[in-house]
């Protein structure tokens, strides 16, 4: 697992110096052990045969928060919708969130696109609070705004059908991963995501990344913030865009990725991909009950 850490500081040349240092795997890994201020996790699109439940689990199991922030598309409506896909690790992911929030950790939901139905039951529930947008405050006093993200995308706004089929195509590259993934391990090969490869790849999605990015901070300024954090587009990263800072907490699909939060106000970005195949994968059975 390695950590980026950032500081939310204007000073350019800190800020340049600090984008560089990183952690090895046993260095991240002490410190995964330690409780944060805030974690914030998005894109999990649990009821997919995609997401990488178990590799999320382990995540939330050894990270505790004072505040967690899930940032949309926790569980894919749009996908669950085609066909029922509920695996016992999916419903524990549930359970686990629930219990943190049950022993005082302050779990703030906010939807997304993918499940865009619980923004109807908006409010507080307890330790719950289901909101569709909200300033986080860092322990350096810098103001975050946190978002999902397809507020700005134009197709899932104004197209949904093509966003629709778009997501359909998404998830048929999706499901070719496990099969390319089998045969790499036969040859001794890593792991590797022919989704992301060709979002990375093809000019209009690398296109469409860069105007997400810079449309998200245009649309930050509104609320005089020093940052914007969101999820939506699965491609997580941290950097500067003129005087904002824009953080993107990945997803639990393709990268594995969340981004903490710790004592001092530095935002730390986690990567759990290499531990993708270190965890058993979930069995295609309906959830029934769950143990946490």
């Amino acid at each position: 697992m390695q950590s980026l850490i950032l500081p939310l500081r204007n000073e350019a040349k800190n800020f340049n110096a600090r984008q560089r240092l990183s952690f090895n795997t046993e260095s991240a890994m002490s410190i995964s052990a330690r409780k944060y201020r805030a974690g914030w996790i998005s894109d999990a699109h649990l009821g997919t045969r995609g997401a990488n439940a178990g590799a999320l689990l382990a995540f939330l199991r050894g990270h505790d928060f004072e505040t967690l922030y899930v940032v949309g598309d926790l569980i894919d409506i749009w996908s669950m919708r085609r066909g029922r896909y509920w695996p016992q690790q999916h419903n524990d992911v549930i359970q686990k969130i629930l219990r943190k929030a049950r022993k005082g950790t302050r779990v703030v939901y906010i939807p997304g696109n993918h499940d865009e139905l619980v923004s109807d039951f908006s409010g507080s529930y307890g330790n719950i609070d289901i909101r569709p947008r909200v300033i986080h405050v860092t322990a350096a006093g810098e103001r975050i705004l946190v978002i999902h993200g397809h507020e700005l995308d134009t197709v899932v706004q104004n197209v949904k059908w093509l966003a629709l089929l778009g997501d359909v195509g998404y998830q048929f590259l999706l499901s070719l991963n496990p099969l390319i993934n089998f045969f790499r391990r036969r040859f001794g090969l890593g792991y590797w995501s022919l989704s992301a490869y060709a979002k990375k790849r093809v000019k209009d999605a690398v296109s469409f990344i860069g105007r997400f990015e810079e449309e998200m901070v245009h649309y930050a300024k509104k609320f005089s913030v020093a940052g914007v954090l969101c999820g939506h587009i699965h491609s997580a990263t941290i950097r500067r865009i003129g005087n904002i800072t824009y953080y993107n907490c990945g997803d639990w699909v393709e990268s594995c990725t969340a981004l903490v939060e710790d004592e001092t106000g530095c935002i730390l970005l986690v990567d759990y991909l290499p531990h993708v195949h270190a965890i058993p994968p979930s069995p295609d059975v309906t959830a029934t009950t769950a143990s946490v």
